[in-house]
């Protein structure tokens, strides 16, 4: 039986399965948007990410970012990472377009100095953990802010859904997730067992078969804040699953980001 040929969690099984069968080791990372504060949400996601030894990178908004998350997070595995979630997580797209905070920066030359403050407060803060890896709000960012990104700081940037090239601007490597939990339209929910599992599982099967970059692990996109009782169970039960098979290696943030850097 091949995934190709069953869905749900025994599609999942399957194309780590054949992962396996091949010799082949399945890289996977997690990331969760919108961290600022401790909260009690927060909290579940950090003892879930403890309780299966998984590595958990953390995309926090600097300009919400209190004094007490820095401490909270003193007291998780080392490879709980910090990345930069834009600036203050504001919409500055122009009237009837798409949500984005990362606008052209002729638009609004002031993104880049609270891009460069933003950057400086989280490494003030969280110190070592903090890796200058950009997380554009709404995986949303202006082609042309790109190639300043370096000049930033920054050496990585990680949105959704396949990238497109290794690097996405000179300098400024580009790893991707591509398994949001959550639907947002028309109401935001869990995405749903078989439609979450679709997509991780597609994206496997891509690589495995060569129709989509076989470097570029595979990513789950959480976010705590808003997660309902379905999503918690199904990551719990998806990060189990995932730690529990042969085939799958998950790997730090630090790890991702410096292996795609020496490719």
């Amino acid at each position: 039986m091949t995934g190709d040929a069953v869905s749900g969690w025994d599609g999942l099984q399957a194309e780590l399965d054949a992962w396996a069968a091949a010799g082949r080791e399945a890289q996977i990372w997690w990331r969760d948007d919108d961290a600022a504060a401790p909260s009690p949400a927060l909290e579940r996601l950090l003892e879930l990410a403890a309780g299966q030894a998984v590595p958990l990178a953390l995309a926090v908004i600097p300009a919400k970012a209190e004094a007490a998350l820095a401490d909270l997070l003193d007291g998780q595995a080392a490879e709980t990472t910090v990345f930069q979630h834009g600036f203050a997580h504001a919409n500055n797209a122009r009237s009837g377009a798409k949500k984005c905070e990362l606008v052209d920066p002729q638009a609004r030359p002031a993104i880049l100095d609270e891009l460069r403050r933003g950057r400086d407060s989280l490494t003030a803060r969280c110190g070592r953990r903090f890796l200058p890896v950009l997380v554009p709000p709404w995986n949303r960012i202006a082609a042309a802010l790109l190639p300043r990104l370096p000049g930033l700081g920054f050496s990585g940037l990680s949105t959704y859904k396949a990238r497109a090239a290794t690097e996405a601007a000179p300098g400024l490597t580009q790893v991707n997730c591509h398994l949001d939990l959550m639907q947002w339209r028309p109401e935001r929910r869990f995405l749903g067992t078989e439609a979450a599992l679709d997509l991780l599982r597609g994206h496997l099967a891509a690589k495995r078969q060569g129709t989509a970059d076989p470097g570029e692990p595979s990513g789950i996109l959480s976010h705590h804040q808003v997660h309902d009782g379905a999503a918690w169970d199904f990551l719990g039960e998806l990060l189990a699953r995932l730690a529990g098979h042969r085939a799958v290696r998950l790997l730090p943030a630090a790890a991702v980001f410096a292996a795609e850097a020496a490719r």
